[in-house]
């Protein structure tokens, strides 16, 4: 079974970064494709941000050039960098793990934009 840990939330001006960390157990984590999603309030979850298991890289229009995803396979971690944030990112930001034809959340991290 596979759990995972997102880190690193909290509340920040706009214009701030933050850096958001998700801790993967198991031993599949290196061969697995990494994502990040968000659910503001009253909207639905969107994606966000996406990392393949050889380090290829996706991002959603309106955080291209502000978010960077990475991820460290000797830390089982990945990574969401985020930086000259916006009210408009603000919500609870999930990291999923995807591999084969299963898919592992985490328990979600909060993130806050203040204008």
């Amino acid at each position: 079974q596979v759990q995972l840990v997102e880190s690193g939330g909290g509340l920040v001006q706009a214009g701030g970064s933050l850096r958001l960390s998700c801790a993967a157990s198991g031993s599949i984590f290196s061969i697995s494709a990494m994502g990040w999603y968000r659910q503001a309030p009253g909207k639905q979850r969107e994606w966000v941000a996406g990392i393949s298991s050889g380090g290829s890289t996706n991002y959603k229009d309106s955080v291209k050039g502000r978010f960077t995803i990475s991820r460290d396979n000797a830390k089982n971690t990945v990574y969401l960098q985020m930086t000259s944030l916006k009210p408009e990112d603000t919500g609870v930001y999930y990291c999923v793990l995807a591999i084969t034809m299963s898919e592992y959340w985490g328990q979600g991290t909060q993130v806050t934009v203040s204008s």
